[in-house]
């Protein structure tokens, strides 16, 4: 008898939108994204997620569902530690609380894991054994991958590439420090920074020629870091265009000495805005 296949329910929380996506044997079949209420924080996203989640379901129920939260997780104890964009999340057992209200087995990451979980099984990094997928968009966040499993770290803390220091004297940002990659060169950031939009500042040469070796600078310490073999970048500010990634790969090849030739592969996400959505899937797909 013919195994009957499973759907799994996906989930991406980011700063200002969220998005659910259901894979049915393991081809994404339907996908909707939606704005966030900041201001109606923790209580109306999972509100919200529990919602959407009843209406989602099939004839049968998904057989579980992955999460990617935009912020700090304890993986091991399933908790959100954190957002640095929405208020209320802190030490928040989200799986728990989505297994109990959707009656199906959920399991949650960092959204930065999930990206690159999803570009390295999907996307643009399959053939790879190490990856590092940074995100690029309301905040900036990082997965990493070495041989096919995400390095969380001791605290499921390791890729918060936003929050490394690059000018010790530069704006506040959402973590409390100065002169953060994110606090730099994030979506908000640019816009809070400049009262534009990121994606219409990014076609202009003049804005970018600033951006630009800010942006490779943060990415430098993590190249000379870890040397992966190629990042993926996703994300909003992604959509740029290949003038930013051509650009981008012109000045880290000025910035990284001559006698470290570590490797500069930087390409975009081939899944665009589903990259998490992806990873959220191949967290739990049997």
């Amino acid at each position: 008898m013919l195994r009957k296949p499973k759907d799994i329910l996906a989930i991406d929380i980011g700063g200002a939108k969220h998005s659910l996506a259901l894979f049915h044997d393991g081809r994404l079949t339907r996908r909707e994204t939606w704005p966030t209420d900041v201001e109606g924080g923790r209580p109306w996203m999972v509100d919200r997620l529990r919602t959407l989640g009843r209406e989602w379901r099939q004839a049968e129920p998904p057989a579980a569902c992955g999460i990617g939260f935009g912020g700090p997780v304890d993986f091991a104890a399933q908790r959100v530690g954190c957002s640095m964009h929405v208020g209320g999340w802190e030490d928040f057992p989200l799986s728990a609380a989505l297994e109990e209200a959707l009656g199906i087995p959920c399991r949650m990451d960092n959204d930065a894991n999930l990206g690159a979980l999803g570009e390295y099984t999907a996307g643009a990094g399959r053939g790879c054994r190490s990856l590092l997928y940074m995100t690029l968009s309301t905040g900036i966040g990082a997965g990493i991958l070495m041989d096919g499993r995400i390095l969380r770290g001791a605290d499921s803390l390791a890729g918060e590439l936003g929050h490394i220091s690059l000018d010790p004297e530069g704006p506040v940002c959402s973590c409390g420090s100065r002169g953060c990659f994110e606090a730099l060169c994030s979506g908000r950031a640019i816009e809070q920074r400049t009262g534009r939009p990121p994606a219409e500042l990014l076609q202009d040469p003049a804005f970018r020629a600033g951006y630009i070796p800010t942006l490779a600078r943060g990415l430098r310490a993590a190249l000379l870091l870890l040397n992966p073999q190629r990042v993926v970048i996703g994300g909003g500010l992604s959509k740029a265009g290949e003038t930013l990634f051509a650009e981008l790969r012109a000045e880290l090849c000025r910035q990284i000495p001559g006698s470290l030739p570590v490797r500069v592969d930087i390409q975009p996400a081939a899944l665009g805005d589903d990259s998490v959505l992806w990873g959220a899937f191949a967290l739990v797909a049997p």
